[in-house]
Parts: C-alpha cells; structure tokens; sequence
C-alpha cells in the first residue's frame, strides 16, 4: 500500500473519520425517523411537504448534533501524536490522569450529584485512558498497536452510542409517542430499574447480539475507511488548522440547532417529534425539567390572578386558596383506603367501549360506587398522580412536586387525616426510593410500606418495578388488620405496579399467559389482585367502617396529533362504600385534584383547605380539569381546550364530541380538537389564573401545612 506523503496530503483528509460517522449517524437517523413514521403509535397521516419537511430539517438538525457531539472525537484524534510521550511530557501527563483518576474514586465529583451510572461511566472512562497512556509510554514497541485498538475502540464506541441512540428512542416512542422528553432524564438517573425493565420487557440477548452485530459491521467499515487518518498523523500546524475550522463549525452549530429546533411548529404533533432530534430533546428535557411559570410563560398580575381564582373558588383569602370548609352534618371518622392504579386509561374498560373484557371486577365495582365518568388525570407519569391525589394542586411545569427539593411538610390528604386522628401509609410494590417517592411521603406525615418491609415467604412473584400486585394486596390487608387493632381510624394509600411493562405476573391467575407480556395481560392482572384484595377484605371486620377511593394514577399513553390529546387523559376513578354511598354515575367534568376533596365533603370533614381540589358535589363547584406535560399546561372548560405553553405561547382548541352510538352519554370518551383561529381571552386568563397562583403559592411555601 502507497502511504500518500503528509507534504501533499489534503487537509480534508484528516477529516475523513469525522466524515464517516456523521454518515453513519445521518443514515441511522434517517432509518429510525422512516421506521417511527410508520409505527403503530404515530395515529397521524403526513402529507408531501410535512415528510419533506420531517427529513431535510431533520437531516440538518442530525448533522449540526454530531458535530456538536464529535468534540470527543475530536479531542481524541487532536492528541494523537508521538511527541507526547517525550521527557518530561510524558511523566507529567501520566500525573494528570492519574490525579484524575483518583479525584472520581473519591466519589465528590459532579457526576456524583447527578447519580445513576454517570459516576462509573466518568470512573471506566478515565481508568482505561490513564492505563493506556501508561503503556505506551512504558512501552514503545508497542504504541502504533494500542493507537489503532484505542482508535477503533472510539469508532466502535461511537457506533454503539449512534446504533443504541436509535434503538433508544424506538423503545421511548414505543411507550410514550415521543423522541424524548424529561421522563428520559429521569431513566437516566434510575438506571437500574430502567435496565431491568428492558431486560424484563424485551428479547434481550437476541436484541444485544443484534446490537453487537451492526455495531461490528460499522465499526469495520468506518475504521477501513478512516484509517488514513493513522497513517499520516497532522502535524502541529495542520492540527491547528483542524481544530480552527472545527471551532468554526462548532459555533455554526451551537447557532444553527436552536434556530431549527424553532422550525418544529406544526399543528400536528408528530410531526415536529420526527422532525426534532432526540439528542437535542434529551438535552433540552435535562436543562429544563424544573420550569419557572413567570418566567417562561404568559402571566397577569398576580392579585388578578388571585381574584379570578377567587371567582372559580369561593371564600379563598386574597393571595392564598385558605379557606374554611364546613359540612352541616356530623363528621364521619371512616377508614379511607386509597388504590391508585398504575396507567389505567378509562379506555380499557367495558363501559367506555372496550370490548375485551379485561377488567370484569373494575367494571362491576364502578356500578356498585359513585362513578366519576368524566374525570382527567393531571399528567401522563406516575409522580403527577400522586402529587394530584396527595396535594390536590394544578400541575405545575416542570417536574412534579413529588420529585422537588422543597417536597416536605406540604398541605396534604395527609395533613387533614392525620388532624382527625388517623394512622397515615404509602403502601408501594416496590422500593420507595424510585422516582423520590420515599422522601416525599415520609415528609409528608406518611409511614411507608414497600418492597423492602416484604419478608421473604410474603413474595410468590416479583420483576423489576416490585411485587405483583396479589401479593401487595395480601400485605395491604395483613397491614389494615394490625392497623384496625389499635383502636384508631387509618388511611392507606396503595399504589399498585402490576400494570406496567414488562406485564409480567404470576402463572395461572388470568387467561391471558403471564409471557405475553401484553398491556392487555397487565390490566387484566391488576383486575384480577383487586379482585381478591375485596374478596379478602369483605372478610374483615373494619370493612364495614371503610371507604373506597378507586382511581387510575394516569393513563396508558398521552401520545397524539395534539399536545394534549384529551382522550389519553380521561381515567376511570369511583368512590366504593357499600351501605354509605349510593351507587351513581357522576358525569361532571372534574379533575384528578377534586377527587379527595369530594371525599372529604362526603365524610362531612371541617377543615382549613388550601386544596385547589373542590368537593364536586357541591352547587358550588364550577366544572373544569387539568391536563399536562411537564411544559405544557391544559385547562378544560366550556368545550374548549386552552394549553399554556413556554415562550409566552398558548393555544386554544374547539372540543367536539366524536359519539360512539353504543355507548350512553356519560361515557364518550373521544374528542375532536379543532384549533381556535379567535382565542377566549377569558379562558386563557382563566387558566392562567389557576397555574400561576399554583406556582406562587409553591414558590412562596404558601402551600405549607
């Protein structure tokens, strides 16, 4: 082989490697983009201009990333070079690593704060460049050799990273309908819930050697086709030649990637997802999970805002939801039991129009309850649930107060129980830790039990998120038994797991088999432990004395044409007491937040409220819902739908009921979202009103206990 003379070589030569894996990126993303479009997910159709749209903006948008991402690459390759090793460079060289090295091990770097996996990447990262530097300074004989293994290391590890990316966000778009969004950032911390969900969930070793396989193959050709790069290494001036267009380029794109993020503004949802790229998503999620309401969106002075919230809520004080609620009825010390059921969509019921009857008890048990039919869940994760049902407030941007540093000692279900003497649990499947669950309900007045309170006879089945649910519910009423036995009303709130993939579940419990793992397998589970959670607990003597709170924590998918698609968002919710409540269906548009508000009224409680929540049986009650991301903010009311969005935007929809003639009126569920060309300007006000006053009350620890 001729090795061409450095004298006479082209200066884009030394780019070649850059080159080939901004190709390959551009190819994977290209194929990934064509595969999603076409997924089962995306209910949307594209027309000529929209597909053009999706892969040429996104096509630029890949490119401008990878450069932006090619600064390791480019660090690798700059200081590639014989001089190094030279006295005294090499010595000193090896310090620096190796004082690096030990500064990780001590466990006080920044990727520490962060958590996860981050600290034993930065730790593998660091260790091996430090023993490779060592070697081939120790070692000469052998330094071209381990300088094209540490190159074809960094061209496979670069694959790996473009091929994963890829495979990454299939498997995100597959669950929530979207590239990625702030709940990946959240995967990133909770790293090994997340990986054994994957392992539990997918074919994992055919789905690794695949991975491997494409992994090898690109690396291959890439190294082949690159390694000239090796064989005539830059001189010092050429490297700076090198390094003066990157930084050029690198300033291009820094300018560029904004600007095209900008571009992703079509009213069909889908679309901009497509367009966008995931790593920019991802990177856009980590820097804005926690979202300042005044000063990304829209506001009106704050004693408007107070005053318009204190027309929808009455006798709140100025700047505070206080209030004094008061029942002219004697207060009913019941027991409350809460479940909360993971990613329940009111869709998958009987009554709503499935039509596979997967959840035979839940269907018989809403005809038995006060049935709440037209009901929203504030958010589309598990966390939104809880803050919902917990502290009976508006989602706020960002993250969910659950997950928040200043998550302690709020006004809470909690709060109002424990001041009429009931014993307070969080009853979870799993370890309380995941997603800052334990710290917020143990600071919150709750006991907890979980996972870790199991002993080991009391497990029969268990995957990565926790016991299945059958077992929880044996634990749930062995826990109840100890509680009734003290003299004291309790409230225990139980949040299940089962219904979550990888839907796996003990054998022989439902028709459906337990290696299906189907969503459709997973509710009917879940159906199935409740099922004997009443059986068993109809058997107990404080069962008489107890109420009921049945209701999904969100729904299944928030994925649709819209950012908000109202039908994701409608969750089965009644309110179960035989002999105390009279069964009825409730079709008053409602929110997740009102839910133990209205269980209050029911127990005739007096209190001082700060919940946003209202009792919605009362001719008070003005009805509206609340529906978020953790960006964008929706308000239901008056057949419209009002999205407040960062950027000072908002929009406003047209809602038109798509009817199902099989169905009964109280139970149409679909929508057609027509976007509003002339805005309710009291509408927006409206929900602004409520979304600020939220985000003041929190910011200010107005919403203190």
């Amino acid at each position: 082989m001729i090795i061409p003379n450095i004298k006479k070589m082209n200066l884009s030569k030394y780019f070649v490697p850059f080159k080939n894996l901004t190709l390959f990126y551009v190819l994977a993303s290209f194929i990934s983009r064509l595969v999603l479009l076409f997924h089962p997910i995306t209910q949307s159709k594209f027309g000529f201009f929209a597909i053009l749209k999706i892969f040429s903006l996104g096509i630029l948008s890949d490119i401008f990333i990878f450069i932006i991402a090619s600064v390791f690459l480019w660090l690798h390759l700059i200081f590639l070079s014989e001089g190094k090793y030279n006295k005294p460079w090499g010595n000193i060289i090896l310090s620096i690593y190796a004082a690096l090295l030990l500064y990780i091990l001590s466990g006080k770097t920044i990727l520490n704060e962060y958590g996860g996996i981050l600290p034993t990447i930065g730790l593998i990262f660091v260790g091996f460049k430090t023993f490779l530097f060592a070697i081939q300074l120790f070692l000469p004989n052998y330094r071209k050799k381990l300088r094209f293994a540490s190159f074809v290391f960094t061209i496979f590890l670069f694959s790996l990273i473009i091929i994963q990316n890829a495979l990454s966000e299939f498997f995100f778009w597959n669950e929530f309908g979207v590239k990625y969004n702030f709940i990946a950032v959240d995967y990133l911390v909770y790293t090994n819930t997340v990986i054994g969900n994957i392992m539990e969930s997918y074919p994992v070793i055919p789905l690794f050697l695949g991975v491997g396989l494409l992994t090898a193959i690109a690396t291959y050709i890439i190294v082949k086709k690159s390694k000239v790069y090796l064989e005539n290494l830059p001189s010092f001036v050429n490297k700076l030649k090198i390094t003066g267009i990157y930084l050029v380029l690198f300033v291009v794109s820094l300018k560029a990637i904004p600007m095209l993020a900008k571009q992703e503004n079509n009213q069909n949802i889908f679309t901009n997802e497509l367009q966008a790229n995931g790593i920019y998503k991802f990177y856009s999620a980590f820097m804005n999970s926690e979202l300042d309401f005044l000063k990304f969106y829209k506001t009106i002075p704050n004693n408007e805002a107070y005053a318009i919230l204190k027309n929808q809520i009455p006798d709140i004080s100025s700047n505070s939801t206080l209030r004094t609620i008061a029942s002219d009825s004697i207060e009913t010390k019941k027991n409350v039991v809460l479940i909360t059921i993971e990613s329940l969509s009111s869709e998958y019921m009987e009554m709503y129009g499935y039509t596979f009857n997967i959840t035979p008890f839940l269907d018989s048990l809403a005809l038995k309850s006060l049935n709440f039919s037209n009901l929203y869940a504030t958010g589309n994760r598990t966390v939104r649930g809880l803050e919902a049902m917990t502290l009976s407030i508006p989602p706020t941007p960002g993250e969910s107060v659950v997950k928040r540093v200043d998550n302690k000692d709020k006004f809470s279900t909690a709060s109002i129980f424990t001041s009429k003497g009931y014993q307070v649990k969080y009853l979870y499947g799993g370890d309380a830790y995941f997603d800052n669950m334990r710290d917020f309900f143990s600071g919150n007045s709750y006991d907890i039990v979980d996972k870790t309170s199991f002993k080991p006879e009391e497990i029969t089945f268990a995957n990565i998120w926790g016991v299945c649910d059958g077992d929880m519910a044996n634990k749930a009423i062995k826990t109840m038994n100890e509680e009734a036995k003290k003299g004291k009303p309790f409230f225990n709130h139980w949040m299940t797991v089962s219904n979550h993939r990888p839907f796996t579940y003990p054998d022989g419990k439902i028709e459906i088999p337990s290696d299906s793992q189907t969503r459709e397998g997973g509710v009917k589970y879940t159906d199935f432990a409740l099922r004997q959670f009443f059986k068993m607990a109809e058997k107990q003597p404080w069962f008489k004395n107890t109420v009921f709170v049945i209701v999904s924590d969100h729904c299944a998918s928030s994925s649709g044409k819209t950012e908000l698609p109202l039908d994701k968002y409608r969750i089965p919710a009644m309110i179960y007491a035989p002999g105390f409540i009279q069964p009825t269906n409730n079709n008053k548009l409602m929110s997740q937040i009102d839910l133990m508000p209205t269980l209050f009224g029911l127990l005739n409680f007096n209190y001082q409220s700060k919940f946003y929540g209202q009792d919605v049986l009362k001719g008070t009650y003005k009805p509206r819902a609340f529906i978020a991301t953790y960006q964008d903010l929706g308000f239901i009311k008056d057949n419209v739908l009002t999205i407040l969005s960062p950027v000072k935007q908002s929009k406003q929809f047209e809602l038109k009921q798509i009817k199902n003639e099989k169905l009964g009126g109280d139970f149409q569920i679909y929508y057609e979202e027509t976007l509003m060309s002339t805005k309710r300007q009291d509408l927006i006000k409206e929900a602004t009103a409520y979304y600020q006053t939220a985000s003041d009350m929190l910011q200010k620890k107005k919403y203190q206990k």
